[in-house]
């Protein structure tokens, strides 16, 4: 197998605790064996005989280079839209009023319900093939609108089976406490039993690496969230969670308690929300896209999380009804403009923090012995990454050492 030498470059390596800002590295190289980097920083301190043994040599072309991009909190895989609740929306109706009156998440559940595998896979593929084009080589996507088992067993087996058409990773995560579903309508805690019986098998099929859940007044409660991240425990699944997102539910503190991946929306934490998240090393994700949509004017407490050394994460959250987007450098720039991060702040949102946010450690950071991810960008600086709106500089993408289209 080749030993690859990128030079004629600027490395950002987001390594936490560099002394230059994004871990930059001017008149950089990169060496690749394999997956794996085998060496990282300024091209004229590489070794001699190290390079010596680069049998393929690449000139980046003064390109900067970044770890690839990850998406961290994805819901790709659904069934038809929900541009009339939009419509909806702009007409005053609230998100609330809406799932109320039987739309929302209930509306995707049916779509997604009498959608076929196949017809499910191919339109999350165009979702998906627009991350993939802007260096995403790694996504979550969360299972939650089947919300029976045959439903998310299609939902999730779809999720794995991208990976057969894209230069991607996905992790999956089962989201069966997303919604209450039309049978069983007044009768939440029979819906959670249901969950219950769900989880093991799911996870036994090979189809779970984590579970969620949605822990809201329109969805489900702290003790009912609590029998489900008991039995993932059981299973020693790791768990996250869409928290304070309406309202300070006190989901944070149950999440930090079985040591929750990450926590996620965030608009309304606490300060005991926060110190349980650092105390359990909890990444806070960020979903501006969701924020922009439904118009929304509770900030997340962005100084309260810095305040606390909370870790950030920026995501798409793409789904159809709250952020129907499939760009995450838009997100990097809507982190920036409506959250107030920095530059900096944001791409370590979709590169390092978004890796603990999946518990991957082999990514999301150029450093040795990582797994070879990175993408060439045509900028100059990597605040020029959050800063333009629309564009696309990515020029190549490398995916475990091999470079993708």
């Amino acid at each position: 197998m080749s030993i690859q030498l990128w030079a004629h470059c600027r490395i950002a390596t987001m390594a936490p605790h560099a002394e230059q800002a994004y871990g930059l590295v001017d008149d950089a190289a990169l060496v690749v064996d394999g997956e794996t980097l085998t060496w990282v920083g300024p091209r004229a301190a590489l070794p001699v005989e190290l390079l010596a043994r680069c049998t393929v040599q690449h000139d980046a072309g003064g390109a900067l280079i970044t770890p690839s991009l990850i998406d961290c909190h994805t819901h790709l895989v659904y069934g038809g839209d929900r541009a009339n609740e939009f419509e909806m929306r702009l007409n005053g109706a609230t998100y609330e009023d809406i799932a109320r009156a039987g739309g929302g998440i209930a509306s995707t559940v049916h779509a997604t319900r009498t959608a076929t595998a196949a017809e499910l896979q191919a339109s999350a593929g165009r979702r998906l093939k627009n991350l993939v084009g802007e260096g995403v080589t790694t996504v979550e996507i969360k299972s939650g609108y089947g919300l029976a088992l045959e439903h998310e067993r299609k939902c999730l087996g779809v999720a794995r089976g991208l990976t057969q058409d894209y230069a991607v990773d996905v992790r999956t995560t089962f989201l069966g406490a997303h919604a209450v579903p039309p049978e069983f309508a007044g009768r939440t805690d029979d819906y959670v039993d249901a969950v219950l019986q769900m989880l093991p098998v799911l996870h036994a099929e090979g189809l779970v690496d984590a579970v969620d859940g949605f822990c809201e007044r329109i969805a489900f409660s702290t003790t009912q969230m609590e029998r489900v991240f008991a039995a993932a425990q059981a299973l020693r699944l790791p768990v996250k969670l869409h928290a304070e997102q309406l309202s300070d539910s006190g989901g944070t503190q149950l999440a930090a308690r079985y040591g929750a991946m990450s926590c996620d929306h965030l608009e309304w934490l606490s300060p005991e929300g926060a110190q349980a998240m650092a105390a359990a090393g909890s990444v806070a994700v960020l979903l501006p896209g969701a924020f922009y949509f439904l118009r929304e004017t509770k900030l997340p407490p962005i100084a309260l999380l810095r305040q606390h050394g909370v870790p950030m994460a920026v995501s798409t959250d793409s789904n159809p009804g709250t952020s129907p987007c499939t760009s995450l450098l838009l997100m990097l720039n809507m982190a920036c403009t409506l959250f107030r991060l920095t530059p900096e702040e944001a791409l370590a949102g979709v590169t390092r923090h978004a890796a603990v946010a999946l518990g991957l450690k082999d990514r999301g950071v150029l450093a040795a012995g990582l797994r070879a991810d990175f993408v060439l960008w045509d900028v100059q600086r990597p605040a020029e990454l959050s800063y333009a709106l629309g564009g696309n500089p990515r020029l190549q993408t490398i995916f475990k050492g091999q470079e993708v289209s």
